[in-house]
């Protein structure tokens, strides 16, 4: 199989779809690579370390995309990205179809792609492998981010999160008891703060609070509990997912514009519609809004700005399903593998995903029928 790995052209995505020791695994193997020049750099790899392993440099993203049968990313085609899509062309890569721009779930559907997703490639007891090094990133990162906008100099509050002997420590409220909101408590923990984890799962909060000892208060999801914790959150922290689906709006407006002024909220559910009301997506270059005097960071590709570490975590388990679909093809991986056949959110000219096909309107046909009416890579 013929596998491209273009560059990122989203803003400061630095990542990078392929690191050379999965080029290598598919060379060795006997398929050809092609790597955009300079895909790598942002993730300090150099077109050097490709063409050791036996990438071929392809000097334009049009070329890359053209001659590939299956393409290799890290975030979803953006719209200048969309022309390039080849008819039946695989895609692997974050989507979050529901979360993003809907013509671009029209285009795959128009050139019958298919898109494997990152985000919905789900294993038998429900964990999500591919999200999860991504969660671990944003999760932390999401309080370096929110304790930093809590700096009176970047329109916060003012508020130290370990706060100092004899003055109040800041106030952490996390939404959301999975990896994302697991990563963030160890770090607001780390940092001092007095941190509050909310979770519809009362398992999942027993665990957490044997794990934490104690230094982390745990709350039953409800619409008072909810209320109660964010007017009194210095830093909200939103990391609810719904895998494929857009996230529920657990916080509202109003609620939002009750937080006292110079507040933070870190939406990490935006690439999925965001679990705050009042996000919407950023970019690194402009990373924050304030509304209702509180200060909003909704950057939808976080770990993109900590890329020497994200890209290499990330890689590290997406590796197996790429060489296996260019080992089997498409179907027949599909059929071997029930986790990556999850992972298959359109196909064919079909939305083979039911929380994308609700989300967006469109009839669903499962993943099983969808391949049986038609052969394909």
């Amino acid at each position: 199989m013929i596998v491209g790995v273009p560059k990122e052209i989203k803003t400061r995505e630095y990542r990078v779809g392929m690191v050379p020791a999965g080029v290598r695994a598919l060379t060795s193997a006997g398929h050809t690579v092609l790597v955009e020049t300079n895909a790598g750099v942002g993730s300090g790899i150099p077109d050097s370390e490709y063409q050791r392993v036996g990438a071929q440099i392809v000097q334009s993203a049009d070329e890359v995309w053209k001659r590939s049968e299956m393409i290799v990313k890290v975030k979803e085609p953006i719209a200048p990205e969309y022309e390039r899509i080849q008819d039946g062309q695989i895609i692997y890569t974050y989507f979050h179809l529901a979360g993003v721009d809907p013509e671009l779930t029209r285009t795959l559907l128009k050139k019958k792609a298919s898109a494997v997703a990152y985000e919905t490639i789900q294993l038998d007891d429900g964990s999500l492998p591919l999200l999860k090094p991504m969660s671990e990133v944003a999760g932390k990162m999401a309080i370096q981010v929110g304790a930093a906008c809590l700096e009176k100099a970047h329109g916060g509050k003012g508020i130290l999160l370990g706060g100092v002997p004899g003055v109040r420590r800041g106030r952490v409220t996390i939404i959301g008891g999975g990896v994302v909101g697991t990563c963030a408590a160890k770090v607001a923990v780390g940092m001092g703060a007095e941190v509050t984890i909310i979770d519809i799962n009362l398992e999942r909060l027993t665990y957490l609070d044997d794990v934490f000892l104690g230094r982390v208060a745990t709350l039953a999801s409800d619409t008072e509990s909810i209320a109660k914790s964010v007017r009194e959150a210095d830093l909200v922290v939103g990391g609810v997912l719904i895998p494929g689906a857009a996230a529920p709006k657990l916080v509202s407006e109003a609620l939002v514009a009750e937080m006292s002024p110079g507040s933070v909220v870190v939406d990490v559910a935006v690439d999925q519609g965001g679990c705050i009301e009042t996000c919407v997506p950023t970019t690194h270059d402009n990373p924050t809004f304030v509304k209702h005097g509180v200060v909003h960071y909704c950057v939808a590709n976080m770990p993109g700005a900590v890329p020497q570490t994200s890209t290499y975590a990330l890689t590290n388990t997406t590796r197996p399903y790429s060489r296996k679909i260019a080992d089997m093809g498409l179907v027949e991986a599909i059929k071997a593998d029930k986790a990556l056949a999850r992972g298959l959110n359109t196909y064919n000219g079909q939305v083979t995903y039911e929380a994308v096909a609700k989300d967006l309107g469109y009839n669903y046909v499962s993943i099983f029928d969808a391949i049986g009416a038609k052969g394909g890579r």
